[in-house]
């Protein structure tokens, strides 16, 4: 491909959430950038493809934590409102158990007492519970997530400290719920947040209840149009603000001259520049592009990496509507233990996985055709677990006769669009780790500082996205370029006046 761009002062590798939030953010620092993507299309990820007249988000299903949004929009001198037509499902999601299912209401005072019906006299409890999680929010927000991830000291404020230490911010998540509650369904809902962080409950920070607070409190919400639509809107967004796009080319190299970020190469050509971020796979980009003498990271520091768990995801179009089902639904119909053993003790193919269907046409006609649904099933399996022979149609049986009970209706006979993704795809996609769906675990030693640094070794190489600071996730992603593109910045400034200077000494 003939690339006619020669020189840009900032490169981003990647146009998902974390690349596109960075280029934006760079260009409104001053910076001249050009995003590079291995795809046709914006969105990593969160890429979609329409097929049958059906549109599927391939990744990315919930719409949590809207002040990031609305951060995002506004810093760049926008409104989320005016790219976004956002609704608030109500109810949240639906959860089936195995005796049947519970609606989450969209609000604190219906859950609270949705909690009081299911363990009564829990309502006191559920206020302290959802107190100290909105001000772990807060204060995560504030002192935690927006930060490069650098150094511990960045974390030292006294007072931050102090707060963290009051509200059991560094204990167990599984212990600090089972201090407030005792019934396995208020466990379960409470705990089901962190299946996306990847790891168990007992071995997450307690500082993750504040996705509690963002899920009950700041509520779920879903963008007109698809998830896709988020993307859409910021490609939009960053090429008003001077950003070019080189799509459907694939990086090659970082090219370090005298000590620094000198060039990107990619199939075709490469491009000058001063500073790059690197928002696709952070393994791929250090192992694979990055000159050996300036990787920070070895093969045994990635072997010893615990990763949340993969995905096997089924897009299916049905041609007809399924009663019972709400926008977002998670069946925990089975017990858990057995299922997580298969993804984090003893990796294996699951007999009975609990899983997620999400059912966007229950909201938004506008993603399949007149009649039909639109079904994203998705179930977590042990991180790089590949098949051997027809595992994917044995699970596929497993939650589509589980489906079928649930909705009291044939799906099989409906079916008129099926296709798979898991690790492999992810693989080839995405160059993703491992086939990594949601990165790293958010383990305790995984967390904030002690995961892979945004600041490269080579000076003028910045990473962002879900394998380094603050983690996996929508609002994560958006947080991390921003950051990262701070980052960027400081170190372009910094060295565009260390050249002034050498240049005045020189002239003497």
């Amino acid at each position: 491909m003939n690339i006619r761009i020669q020189h840009s002062e900032a490169v981003v590798i990647g146009a998902g959430f974390a690349g596109l939030a960075a280029a934006t953010r760079l260009s409104d620092l001053g910076l001249s950038v050009t995003v590079i993507e291995k795809h046709a299309t914006a969105g990593g990820r969160a890429r979609m493809f329409e097929s049958d007249g059906f549109k599927f988000d391939m990744g990315p299903s919930w719409y949590w934590m809207p002040d990031v949004f609305e951060q995002f929009f506004n810093t760049a001198g926008e409104s989320v409102d005016k790219y976004l037509d956002l609704i608030r499902l109500d109810p949240s999601y639906k959860v089936w158990f195995d005796d049947g299912p519970v609606n989450i209401p969209a609000s604190l005072g219906r859950v609270r007492a949705l909690f009081e019906s299911i363990e009564p006299g829990s309502g006191p409890a559920f206020d302290r519970f959802m107190k100290e999680a909105g001000e772990k929010y807060r204060l995560g927000m504030a002192e935690f997530v927006w930060k490069p991830g650098n150094s511990i000291w960045e974390f030292a404020k006294p007072e931050a400290l102090f707060s963290a230490m009051n509200m059991s911010m560094f204990s167990s998540l599984s212990r600090h719920i089972r201090n407030h509650f005792s019934h396995p369904k208020i466990i379960q809902l409470l705990e089901f947040p962190v299946l996306f962080l990847g790891s168990r409950p007992e071995n997450s920070p307690a500082l993750y209840s504040l996705m509690n607070y963002a899920d009950t409190a700041l509520g779920t919400w879903y963008p007109m149009g698809g998830m896709y639509e988020i993307v859409r809107s910021m490609e939009m967004l960053a090429r008003k603000k001077g950003v070019r796009f080189v799509l459907d080319t694939e990086v090659t190299g970082i090219v370090a001259k005298e000590g620094q970020v000198s060039n990107v190469t990619f199939t075709g050509g490469s491009i000058e520049c001063d500073v790059v971020i690197a928002g696709a796979d952070y393994h791929h980009v250090e192992q694979r592009l990055l000159p050996t003498p300036w990787r920070l990271y070895d093969n045994e520091y990635w072997e010893s990496r615990k990763m949340s768990p993969g995905a096997l995801i089924y897009y299916i179009g049905v041609d007809k509507r399924l009663p019972n089902l709400e926008h977002h639904n998670l069946f925990f119909d089975v017990p858990f233990e057995a299922h997580a053993n298969a993804i984090y003790d003893n990796p294996g193919w699951p007999l009975d996985p609990l899983f997620y269907v999400a059912a966007p046409s229950k909201t938004d006609p506008s993603v399949a055709p007149e009649g039909c649904e639109n079904l994203f099933i998705l179930v977590p399996l042990a991180a790089g677990l590949q098949p051997h022979g027809n595992e994917y149609e044995v699970l596929f049986d497993n939650v589509i006769s589980r489906l079928e009970q649930a909705v009291g209706s044939d799906i099989r006979s409906s079916i008129v669009f099926k296709r798979s993704y898991a690790h492999k795809d992810f693989q080839d996609d995405y160059n993703a780790f491992r086939g990594n769906a949601y990165g790293l675990a958010n383990t305790m030693n995984q967390t904030a500082f002690m995961k892979p640094k945004m600041k490269s070794k080579l000076p003028g190489l910045f990473y962002a996205g879900q394998l380094t600071t603050p983690g996996p996730g929508v609002p994560p992603s958006l947080i991390s370029g921003q950051v990262a593109a701070e980052e960027a910045f400081q170190w372009t400034s910094k060295t565009k006046i260390s050249k002034t200077k050498k240049t005045e000494v020189a002239a003497l």
